[in-house]
């Protein structure tokens, strides 16, 4: 017995060193997997921890509260936390700017030290929007967008009116057959319409209905086409209802690239229409953007034959806008051209249909305007409709379509008084601005009169109160485009109609929170055709 006793002592004088030494070390393991979670989940938090801001859920942030209020909640947070406060998009905090002195301050100001677009977590699930200039970066950046401000010098957009109205026209003929119609999905259409000529010199025919019946075939592919367009889109959701890869990448951004990688090449996940629709369209792009290259005599008539001249025409250029880059453009301005300008449009006609002295006042401009088959001239349409103005002015405000616009520090910055590191994602709130009763006296009000240049209420306001293109040098390039396209639209179609809700139309709107707003429903509406003509 004493001799095992000796065995079991001289073992245990051997074992125990190495399970003390292996329990430090997976102790250690442990704490340095802890630690690194812990830093990976409130790295960015501690960033900016001394902006206020609500408490966060883990992992989750606050996109519960943006479950339960929808964009509404940034105007919420603003009244309890002030002008800058913290928002969490599930790990990723944002620095929320709902002041216009202060969004004059990054946009403006200190654009050299925040140049660009922070990239939330629906893009970087999608290869197909990220290398288009929204979101590209940099040097890269500043020379796509010095090429295409070419694009649309006032000539240009001159030389688009024809295009424009020949559509417009097409697209709004016999609207009053049908007791009631969704005229979101009507505006889509022309809007398309619209952009397949500016941008791709392509003839989509989505509101041809001549075209449509000669050339069944070729209308199916193209709204096929417009089908996959209008799917990937929408799929850029904002919030818990996305793809499980953008899930993931609001929770665990690290992972989310991974697993749409995995998802990916499983049939009947979203990530796999998503990824099929996506390639679908990058196929039907590279082959309109090849054989424009091919055509020796391209011209000038739309955006990608003068992309493509300058880039032939610029060494920098031509390594810049590679064939990949150059789809991505030319898709950009698609979505861009018809979905923002599409929700405007809806938007106003809705708008509009519900309040009836304002369709009178309205009327009557366009009426003094001319006889109503008299097109109006650029010059026309800044100077002779400035009601119209305001009532666009108004509209884009009461429904911001771009609620929200994402910047990034690109160096250590101070805005507000809060010092923000490298990497801060800043976000201009445009929406809360929109809303602010500080600027726009009873907010909840459609009243297109308070832009008026003569007014007390426009005199007072500060200039950045209303900036629906954004602010600075990343504002949209293609405000003076789609601010044409509306005011063509809008004419048009007041000279024929006038516009009821219908009464399937559910009040108020109701919104889907994405990159841009969208509508959940659709926009329902009756037109009713006018007896008299000038």
């Amino acid at each position: 017995m004493e001799f095992l006793a000796a065995i079991f002592q001289q073992f245990a004088e051997i074992l125990l060193p190495l399970i003390k030494a292996s329990m430090i070390s997976v102790t250690c393991t442990v704490l340095a997997l802890l630690a690194g979670v812990l830093g990976y989940f409130y790295g960015p938090y501690w960033g900016v921890r001394k902006v206020p801001g609500p408490p966060a859920i883990p992992f989750l942030g606050h996109l519960p509260l943006l479950a339960k209020y929808g964009p509404d909640v940034f105007s919420i947070l603003a009244k309890r936390y002030g002008p800058i406060f913290r928002f969490h998009m599930g790990r990723q905090p944002l620095v929320i700017v709902a002041d216009p002195e202060l969004c004059r301050e990054v946009g403006i100001k200190k654009f050299k030290d925040i140049p660009n677009r922070s990239i939330p977590s629906p893009i970087a699930a999608s290869p197909l929007h990220q290398k288009g200039l929204f979101f590209t970066r940099d040097s890269r950046w500043s020379t796509m967008r010095n090429t295409i401000l070419s694009v649309y010098q006032p000539s240009h957009l001159a030389k688009l009116v024809p295009t424009m109205q020949e559509v417009i026209e097409s697209a709004t003929d016999n609207l009053d057959d049908k007791p009631d119609f969704t005229f979101s999905d009507l505006s889509l259409k022309l809007a398309t319409d619209v952009i397949g000529q500016a941008a791709f010199g392509v003839n989509f025919g989505l509101s041809n209905s001549v075209n449509k019946m000669n050339n069944q075939h070729d209308d199916n592919e193209v709204q096929q086409f417009i089908n996959q367009h209008i799917y990937s889109t929408t799929q850029l959701k904002m919030d818990l209802s996305g793809s499980f890869s953008i899930i993931l990448g609001l929770l665990v951004p690290i992972i989310q690239e991974p697993f749409r990688q995995i998802l990916r090449r499983i049939p009947g996940t979203t990530d796999w229409k998503v990824d099929r629709t996506n390639k679908n369209l990058s196929s039907r792009l590279d082959g309109i953007v090849e054989k424009k290259m091919k055509e020796k005599d391209r011209g000038s008539k739309d955006f990608l034959s003068l992309i493509l001249s300058a880039r032939e025409s610029n060494t920098l250029s031509k390594n810049i806008f590679t064939s990949d880059y150059v789809s991505a453009v030319t898709y950009e301005h698609l979505l861009a051209g018809s979905a923002t300008t599409s929700f405007t449009l809806s938007t106003i006609i809705y708008l509009v249909a519900g309040h009836p002295e304002v369709e009178k006042k309205l009327l009557e401009e366009i009426d003094t305007f001319g006889p109503h088959d008299q097109m109006p001239t650029p010059p026309d349409l800044q100077s002779k409709f400035p009601y119209l103005n305001q009532v666009i002015k108004e509209a884009m405000r009461f429904y911001t379509v771009s609620p929200l616009v994402a910047r990034e520090t690109l160096t250590q910055v101070n805005i507000g008084g809060y010092n923000l590191p490298k990497g801060t994602w800043v976000w201009l709130a445009l929406g809360v601005l929109a809303k602010d009763p500080k600027n726009f006296p009873e907010p909840e009000k459609f009243k297109p009169e308070r832009f008026d240049p003569n007014c007390e209420e426009e005199k007072r306001r500060h200039p950045y109160a209303n900036i629906p293109f954004g602010i600075g040098p990343r504002a949209c390039i293609g405000q003076k485009f789609s601010l044409q396209e509306i005011k063509l639209s809008l004419i048009h179609l007041y000279r024929k109609y006038v516009f009821r809700h219908s009464p399937q139309t559910k009040t108020p709107l109701q919104l889907e929170y994405g990159i841009v707003l969208n509508f959940k429903h659709g926009v329902k509406v009756q037109a009713i055709k006018r007896s008299c003509k000038p």
